[in-house]
């Protein structure tokens, strides 16, 4: 049992923010209270320890990123690569751009990420309470402002229209929720903030997070895993000196390597023991006592020969999906099974969830090089070819940015990329075009029906 109990009340508002308590393992006899102040329940350094591990227990929730953000990014609207034949109407709707106010799923991730956002906000609020060295009190910070920037720039991009449609600052984005919320009144009925100001935040905070936080950090978010995150979000904006250089830095720095193999990367559970591949720069961790791994749960399947393996099998992969694989490339990494293609990606029940990889830092350092006629750190034609060479295939003697994309694309399948990288090339996903509403998530109606000041998006 974890040392902090939390005594959740989903008011269905302020983007479902939560009250807290926190309690001893041994002292379960917590009345229950709408409210609490942080001088009541943050009194010590062990207290905001114990909130920080807690707002990971939020991370890690199967609605974020123990894998349905993922789940959600590939799957809306994505008729080209995957089959759908899930029960769950809220995904079958997401997956036919026919999703509703009321998603379950859109409501679930819109709640979880601010219950999260809280415990970072608490975190953030009591930095005082962390006197045992200036070291500790970077680290703890630090790692609050990856989770909490991390969850809004999801939110961001799930919830709002993406840069390059229309007017970041004018396009209303999520609300960014800043200082913990311990009482409901007036002034939490909190409005949208633009696309551009959740993006100021997110890109400020991760610059702080990196700055602040140690290379090596056991599980938990390290430096590398901020510049890695600051390097996604830039590429997001089409700010590719940023997101080259920021990815140059985990790459050089971070003392990461790519695997031996592309299939050694997965059955963390099955075939590793638990132990995480070295090339996951920030990654949810899962076994048989605790966390989930939503991305098996429904890209997965029940393997008779393979024991470990699970899943609803409700995503098959399709066959036009598979023939963009070279021969001989090891991640055409698919197994049939009752007349279907599975990725094998996710087929462990209690595998790792892979938030960041390092391939995928190659990969933006090789597009953001080539897109702005730049060698920093390696010639894009090197760093794809490292990426291919990993996969068993033999070298290009040349590149354009359409090979690196198409590279990028086979390399990430399946795991949450399909629905951003869509919109930034401003691509087509499935029938929909990239900026088409319906692949804009709906703003909870319960968040709407409490809190006039939310407006809801387009569609809905």
């Amino acid at each position: 049992m974890k040392s902090i109990i939390y005594n959740i009340r989903h008011i269905g508002m302020v983007a479902s923010a939560s009250i807290f308590m926190v309690a001893c393992q041994d002292k379960l006899d917590v009345q229950p209270t709408q409210t609490i102040s942080a001088e009541q329940a943050l009194k010590t350094e062990g207290d905001v320890n114990a909130t920080l591990i807690g707002a990971y227990d939020g991370v890690q929730s199967g609605a974020l990123y123990g894998g349905e953000i993922m789940v959600l990014n590939d799957l809306i609207g994505n008729t080209d690569d995957i089959q759908f034949t899930g029960t769950f109407a809220g995904l079958s709707d997401a997956y036919q751009g026919l999703m509703v106010a009321n998603n379950s799923f859109a409501t679930s991730t819109w709640g979880s990420a601010y219950n999260a956002i809280n415990r970072c906000n608490n975190v953030l609020a009591n930095l005082d309470k962390v006197v045992s060295s200036p070291a500790n009190k970077n680290k703890v910070e630090g790692e609050a402002l990856f989770l909490r920037s991390s969850l809004f720039f999801e939110l961001v991009r799930l919830y709002a229209k993406f840069p390059g449609d229309g007017d970041m600052a004018s396009n209303p984005g999520v609300p960014l929720i800043l200082t913990p919320t311990s009482v409901v009144d007036e002034s939490s009925y909190v409005s949208r903030n633009s696309v551009k100001e959740v993006y100021d935040i997110v890109i400020a905070d991760l610059t702080k997070a990196e700055s602040l936080l140690p290379s090596s950090n056991s599980r938990y978010a390290n430096k590398w895993a901020a510049a890695a995150m600051l390097s996604r979000v830039n590429l997001m904006l089409g700010n590719y000196a940023a997101a080259r250089d920021a990815a140059n830095r985990v790459i050089a720095g971070s003392g990461r390597t790519l695997a031996s193999t592309f299939n050694s990367l997965w059955f963390t559970y099955i075939n590793l023991g638990g132990t995480t591949p070295g090339e996951y720069l920030f990654y949810i961790k899962v076994t048989n006592q605790d966390g989930v791994n939503a991305i098996n749960t429904y890209f997965g399947r029940t393997i008779g020969s393979i024991p470990g393996t699970a899943g609803r099998s409700d995503c098959k992969i399709r066959a036009a999906h598979i023939a963009k694989y070279e021969a001989g490339d090891q991640r055409n990494y698919f197994i049939l099974s009752g007349g279907f293609n599975y990725t094998r990606k996710h087929l462990d029940r209690w595998g790792d969830v892979p938030v960041i990889r390092l391939a995928e830092m190659f990969l933006t350092r090789a597009e953001c090089n080539q897109r702005l006629g730049t060698t920093v750190g390696a010639s894009p034609l090197d760093d794809v070819n490292r990426i291919r060479n990993r996969a068993g295939l033999a070298s290009l003697s040349a590149v354009t940015l359409n090979d690196i994309l198409k590279e990028r694309y086979l390399e990430l399948a399946f795991e949450g990329h399909n629905m951003p990288e869509k919109k930034r090339m401003k691509q087509n996903i499935g029938s929909l075009a990239w900026n088409s509403p319906k692949l804009i998530f709906p703003i909870p109606q319960r968040e709407i029906d409490v809190n006039k000041n939310l407006k809801q998006n387009e569609g809905y």
